[in-house]
């Protein structure tokens, strides 16, 4: 067990006590905390000002600017939590993988990995230990932005290693991963080797976001959702629970709360799986803190089957931001409602913000939800 540094906010202070924090840790608030995925992103103009001409991983690479465009939404919409601008495939540039990020497509592997030869070749040029050697600019940047945040904690992200994993074998985007579904089966060794590398890449990556004043991170799983839940439990699980290890290992102490005083507390986790309704149980079985619920299911129905164990996070459909003024309003007042089954409830889209949405529409969400009371709708 590790313990955070004395100036880390968790420790001195500054975030300790905030609705973020404290919601994914189980502890309500007189009102619930709000951010957005995808919030530091293309629906910001002043987002869009600055990457103009930019290539996306040097924009995350570059501290100054990636801590500005982390601050940005907090700055406009006035959410209770900062995510740091990074993208899933970070970790594995810096450990030397070559990738491409293709506008209008996404990551693009020069090389797959799609045999056993193949992962071989990639964990022996590309170790973990690479990643280590170039975390410079990532530890700078959450040194910049912690700094500008003060009470406003910073949530560290990273893919989850089924999601990395993925990437590599498809070479690219995918519809259904059929390839990586495929390798899981025809050679279990190799495709524990592959996710057990991924899995190291992004606890190493999340460690140091928290090591560097991250206050709670996500584990991000774009397509968990394609598995049954045989198969996420005996492929998948495991890599992830690896990942998250990492950041459990690290503690602080909260002489604020009552009954916490005596012993230490892990830095809070949040995991989020897109279309995985029928994988929460098994999201569970991971470990992390929070559970994130895509629009799918609604989080009353979550809170049941997980027997009422763990804060939720979510689950705004996002495709509401484009509906008329009350029918979203109507919608979140729903969700809030149903987050209040929950032990505690982090609002959040169902997934990420899409680049269309108006920042106004934003702003009113984060307005509407903080003027809720914490039990259901007083307007």
């Amino acid at each position: 067990m590790n313990e955070l540094t004395p100036s880390h906010p968790l420790v001195d202070g500054r975030t300790t006590a905030a609705p973020l924090v404290r919601a994914a840790q189980g502890v309500r608030g007189s009102t619930t905390p709000v951010w957005f995925m995808r919030q530091a992103g293309r629906s910001l103009p002043e987002y869009r000002a600055l990457r103009s001409g930019r290539d996306m991983i040097e924009c995350c690479l570059e501290p100054e600017l990636a801590a500005e465009i982390t601050c940005q939404p907090v700055r406009r919409h006035g959410v209770d939590a900062a995510v740091f601008f990074s993208d899933i495939i970070v970790p594995m540039s810096l450990a030397g993988v070559p990738v491409e990020l293709v506008p209008g497509r996404g990551p693009v592997f020069a090389e797959p990995a799609r045999t056993s030869a193949d992962i071989a070749k990639l964990r022996r040029e590309h170790p973990v230990e690479r990643l280590r050697e170039n975390l410079g600019p990532i530890v700078e940047a959450v040194r910049l932005t912690t700094a500008e945040l003060g009470t406003t904690p910073l949530i560290g992200f990273a893919g989850a290693p089924f999601t990395l994993a993925a990437y590599l074998v498809e070479g690219g985007p995918s519809r259904d991963h059929l390839r990586a579904r495929a390798l899981m089966h025809q050679d279990p060794a190799a495709w524990a080797a592959l996710t057990e590398w991924a899995a190291d890449l992004s606890g190493v990556f999340l460690e140091a976001q928290v090591r560097a004043g991250a206050s709670a991170v996500q584990l991000f799983d774009s397509w968990a959702g394609t598995l049954s839940v045989s198969d996420y439990l005996t492929h998948v699980a495991p890599a992830s629970q690896r990942t998250l290890a990492a950041v459990n290992e690290l503690h602080y102490r909260d002489d604020t709360r009552e009954g916490y005083a005596a012993g230490p507390l892990p830095v809070p986790t949040i995991h989020f799986a897109v279309g995985s309704g029928h994988l929460l149980e098994a999201l569970a079985d991971v470990a992390g803190h929070a559970i994130g619920v895509d629009w799918r299911t609604p989080l009353d129905e979550a809170n049941a089957r997980l027997g009422g164990r763990f804060p939720l996070q979510g689950n705004l459909d996002p495709a509401y931001l484009q509906a008329p003024q009350h029918v979203l309003d109507a919608q979140i007042d729903d969700v809030l409602a149903r987050g209040a089954a929950a032990p505690a409830h982090i609002f959040n889209l169902g997934h990420g913000v899409p680049p269309e949405t108006d920042p106004g529409r934003l702003t009113g969400i984060v307005e509407r939800v903080h003027g809720e009371r914490v039990h259901g709708v007083h307007r």
